[in-house]
């Protein structure tokens, strides 16, 4: 087991006059192994975020414990990196360099022969010296995770990466990313709020609840395959999304 979470909790100040803390989750576990593909959907405001920061290192929950690879997570790591819905390039820099920022903090010596090999594996040779400004929105992307991986990570950390594309690129990203995990064999526990996303890309789904956020269920969605326009005629994807809305609609009603 890569990743264990025992009855945490978590909560934080309030904005009014009497500062009433707004409570995020308060008896929350989840284990995940390795090499899991884990998507977590759910609504607005039910602590899917939070929960990648309290993994991610950069929030501590206020009791219970985030074990990862058998050691408590005190703060950020190399072992985990995350990816925001924001690539988060650096404008100054090009492709190759953008890549290769993270080894050059973690080692000031870069292996120019592996970036160059990442930036073949996620399809952007000839692209190298380009700047981020004269990428589309999923080439951007697709520089974002050549910069994760290139570290070796034992999980990404996915903040709805494909929120801001278009739906054709979004799906065209939703598969490369299928692809590129399996190659690298990481673990990736991606936050979503979008149910095709949740279970075309998860082998798990997780579907959260808030007030406070929990866990309301599992989906288990690896024989879903990566489909085109044409998953609305998978019997199986129908069924997953009908029991995922109706789960997320109890939250309502």
């Amino acid at each position: 087991m890569i990743l264990q979470i025992e009855r945490i909790a978590k909560s934080f100040e309030g904005g009014d006059a009497q500062r009433r803390r707004k409570t995020i989750f308060e008896d929350l576990s989840l284990n995940l192994q390795e090499r899991d593909f884990v998507t977590i959907l759910g609504p607005s405001g039910c602590g899917k975020t939070t929960l990648l920061r309290l993994i991610a290192g950069f929030e501590k929950p206020d009791r219970g414990k985030l074990v990862f690879n058998g050691n408590p997570i005190k703060g950020p790591g190399p072992d985990r990196v995350v990816v925001f819905q924001q690539s988060g390039l650096y404008p100054w820099l090009d492709v190759r360099h953008n890549i290769s920022f993270g080894l050059r903090n973690s080692t000031r010596k870069v292996d120019w022969k592996a970036v160059d090999e990442m930036v073949e594996a996620v399809g952007l040779t000839g692209f190298e010296t380009y700047a981020p400004y004269e990428l589309s929105g999923g080439m951007q992307q697709r520089v974002a995770l050549a910069r994760s991986l290139i570290m070796h990570p034992q999980m990404l950390l996915m903040d709805e990466p494909f929120a801001a594309l278009d739906a054709h690129l979004r799906r065209s990203m939703q598969n490369f990313l299928i692809e590129l995990c399996a190659r690298f064999e990481t673990t990736v526990l991606f936050i979503t709020h979008d149910v095709e996303e949740a279970i075309v890309l998860g082998q798990r789904v997780l579907i959260m609840g808030s007030s406070p956020g929990r866990i309301l269920g599992e989906l288990d969605s690896r024989e879903v395959k990566p489909l085109g326009d044409d998953i609305i005629d998978d019997p199986t994807y129908r069924e997953l999304r009908r029991r995922a809305v109706q789960m997320l609609d109890s939250q309502v009603t």
